[in-house]
């Protein structure tokens, strides 16, 4: 059932949606080479928590931190550690936040210091492909235009949409009906409505799309060995169109 939210619902989504813009820009600020991604972990946790915040991810079907940190060829559900960044290399952060009842879920992909003009080319097609998404998200639309219009953006610049993770609702829990997949057909699902809150988040990687699950059960890496990149916002949808809750300042 995918639950439409009231005003007073949307306020505090805004309001979840505003903690987890300001953790990226912490994250933002602290990336760089050397940096580890434990360490990425523990200042999100801290600035969560004092906001009055959860982390909604840490304990979520047992996974064991606050963020997600997937690099290179991860694409998403890395568990952070001692790795240290490294000139080069892309991370992405995945970043839940629960506050006053209510989820707000964002994810960015970050380059580690200098990164190769095809890295940076992939990285501006999945943000651009993000966008797109959105921008397909308005009332009269089906939910299937999102991913049509993602898949349609990325392929044309030569890239894969990864299949096997999709967007979803989100509201009082993390995930909720619908699912919003990257890829698809148009014309196809459930009518979007004002009152629907999505996470929209394409996965795209520079080779195949297929991935596999490491032994640690939970890390995503493509198959081929290909970079991959993750973005994702949260959005409220308004009888005027989409309005996205986790965007930065």
């Amino acid at each position: 059932m995918i639950i439409l939210k009231s005003s007073e619902e949307i306020r505090r989504l805004r309001r979840a949606g505003k903690l987890v813009a300001d953790a990226h820009a912490l994250v933002a600020e602290m990336i760089r080479p050397g940096v580890t991604t434990a360490e990425l972990d523990e200042a999100v946790e801290q600035l969560i928590r004092k906001a009055g915040g959860i982390p909604t991810f840490k304990g979520y079907q047992g996974f064991p931190a606050s963020i997600c940190t997937s690099v290179d060829d991860e694409v998403i559900h890395g568990i952070p550690g001692s790795r240290r960044l490294e000139e080069g290399q892309i991370v992405s952060v995945d970043i839940g936040v629960t506050l006053d009842g209510f989820v707000g879920d964002s994810a960015w992909t970050y380059p580690v210091g200098a990164i190769a003009p095809d890295v940076q080319r992939l990285l501006q097609t999945t943000e651009e492909a993000l966008y797109r998404g959105i921008e397909a998200a308005r009332p009269g639309n089906r939910i299937s235009d999102i991913g049509h219009a993602i898949q349609t953006w990325v392929e044309r610049r030569g890239f894969s949409v990864v299949r096997d993770f999709v967007g979803h609702g989100v509201g009082r829990e993390m995930h909720e009906e619908p699912q919003v997949p990257n890829f698809g057909p148009p014309g196809r699902g459930p009518r979007i409505k004002p009152g629907m809150c999505l996470a929209i988040e394409p996965m795209v990687t520079m080779g195949k799309h297929h991935v596999r699950i490491l032994d640690d059960q939970w890390t995503a890496v493509t198959v081929d060995g290909s970079l991959a990149a993750h973005f994702e916002h949260t959005i409220i949808v308004t009888p005027d169109g989409p309005e996205i809750l986790t965007r930065r300042e």
